[in-house]
């Protein structure tokens, strides 16, 4: 991060200005750089160079000063949540083997990694957060240019850590920056945890380059969220549709941010309806977009789009970013055919981390790389994500789309969100079922209203869900998430407690 940290600090020395804005208070430039200053001292004992700095990524000033401090001697910064568990904790070592160890003293005796870097000085900043620098030799080279490591889920269950560049970071807000209008000394939000790719290389990357504040939350609260962008001006801010929708709720109809330009939502699943009445509270504007930690926030519409392509596609790609949908077999398919997205550009990633170096990814032979996800690209160069490859329930021998039956069933006025997933089935292998979370003021559902809702829609029967529970709220990851594990696991436990009523809960009578 040495250009942006060269560029913020450039721009403070002309004036100081306020940098974050967190639970503690305001922050300015001049004081996270000092600050900065000093955990650099602790990461680098006896003039050592950065290395590989492993660091507690909260939705605080340490995180922006860390990243200063990785910028000034060089290091590069690998994200961890707070809620990593141990082993996901002794994975991350192992793939990152880090040079340098930054978090709060409970956190690493959750972890066990008082002994993670054998000889390591210890010291004490960030108010009280522990360093433990490593005293062997470092070469951050070993990372192929890397300047930050995210750690993301695993389909095995172990942690990736996706290697991003300092320019691929750059891209990404820059075309952000173009696409939301917004300025030098903008405030920006971020309210998805830090530990995020996304949210770090939107919230702190995307506020350094801009030189205004970056407006944090350390916990989500939905009120507290919308208090506190109101409050200081946001502009710009991103967050995945839970939220959105979240937000929307609480702020009733009051237009509370008016102010903003426009909020970026992915991430999840999104319901065209339900987005338009989050933003119609809120008072701003909504833009659907598609990304991942490997290649980030590649595609977005713009503020100005009609609400069809805002909310109801997933914009174009970034200027220099390719997208498109191939068959089984690697053909190219035109616009309307469903297929395998792939995806190329600056802001794709240099692959994952392995054994303390980078591991480069599996690419086509003309360079893209396969997300995982269906696409479905329009004639005006719009695309639309159909949802993920493995998102399917096999129902006696049918594959069934859970995206497409998840719209279906979002679309009705009293959904605020839903979330499908297969319970087991002794002869037909798995049904579908649907997990709806229920707007304010609305009564609770029945099976009944939802399939009869989705015959007014046009969804084949065979689609429909046998199964309805409504709950509080969606399982979700530590970065707010749907947590479609945990949602599996919610409704294999809810579907066993039926037992005997098992086919009246079906029908929808239980």
């Amino acid at each position: 991060m040495r250009q942006t940290v060269r560029e913020f600090q450039e721009r403070s020395e002309e004036a100081d200005f306020t940098a974050v804005v967190d639970d503690h208070g305001r922050h300015g430039a001049r004081d996270l750089l000092r600050r900065a200053g000093e955990l650099a001292e602790a990461m680098t004992p006896a003039g050592t160079p950065g290395g590989t700095v492993l660091l507690q990524a909260d939705n605080s000033w340490r995180t922006v000063a860390a990243t200063l401090a990785a910028g000034l001697t060089g290091g590069v910064l690998a994200l961890l949540n707070r809620h990593t568990t141990r082993a996901e904790f002794t994975a991350a070592l192992e793939d990152i083997r880090p040079d340098v160890l930054i978090a709060e003293p409970s956190a690493i005796e959750d972890w066990g990694g008082a002994g993670a870097l054998p000889g390591a000085v210890a010291a004490e900043s960030l108010d009280g957060w522990t360093v433990l620098a490593g005293r062997g030799p470092r070469d951050v080279s070993r990372w192929s240019g890397g300047a930050v490591i995210g750690l993301t889920s695993g389909s095995t269950g172990r942690p990736k850590g996706v290697v991003q560049s300092e320019s691929a970071l750059r891209y990404a807000c820059s075309c952000t920056v173009d696409v939301n209008g917004l300025r030098e000394g903008d405030a920006v939000a971020a309210v998805v945890p830090l530990s995020s790719t996304a949210a770090y290389c939107f919230g702190v990357c995307l506020a350094l380059m801009l030189g205004g504040p970056l407006v944090l939350s350390g916990r989500w609260d939905r009120e507290e969220a919308l208090a506190r962008m109101a409050a200081h001006d946001v502009r710009w801010t991103m967050c995945v549709p839970t939220m959105a929708l979240q937000m929307g709720s609480a702020a009733a109809g009051s237009k509370v941010l008016d102010g903003l330009r426009s909020i970026t939502v992915g991430g999840g699943p999104m319901d065209r309806g339900a987005l338009g009445r989050a933003e119609r509270s809120l008072g701003t504007t909504i833009l659907r977009v598609f990304g991942m930690s490997e290649c980030l926030g590649h595609t977005s519409p713009r503020p100005d789009d009609p609400e069809e392509v805002r909310l109801g596609r997933d914009g174009r790609p970034f200027p220099g970013t390719d997208l498109r949908a191939v068959a089984a077999d690697g053909t190219v398919l035109g616009p309307g055919a469903t297929g395998r997205a792939q995806v190329r550009g600056p802001s794709l990633f240099l692959g994952y981390a392995r054994d303390g170096k980078v591991e480069p990814p599996a690419l086509t032979p003309d360079g893209f790389f396969t997300t995982g996800d269906l696409l479905m690209t329009a004639e005006d160069g719009t695309v639309t994500v159909m949802g993920r490859e493995k998102d399917v329930i096999i129902r006696g021998g049918r594959n069934l789309d859970i995206t497409e039956i998840e719209r279906a069933v979002a679309a009705h006025p009293a959904v605020a969100r839903a979330c499908v997933a297969p319970v087991p089935d002794p002869l037909l292998g798995e049904r579908a079922a649907v997990l709806v979370v229920v707007e304010d003021g609305h009564d609770g559902l029945g099976l009944d209203e939802i399939t009869a809702h989705l015959a007014r829609t046009g969804l084949s029967k065979a689609k429909w869900p046998e199964f309805l529970f409504t709950v509080p709220e969606l399982p979700q990851t530590t970065v707010g998430k749907l947590d479609r594990s945990g949602a599996r696991a919610l409704v294999h436990d809810l579907h066993a407690r039926l037992a005997p009523h098992r086919e009246q809960h079906r029908r929808g009578d239980a």
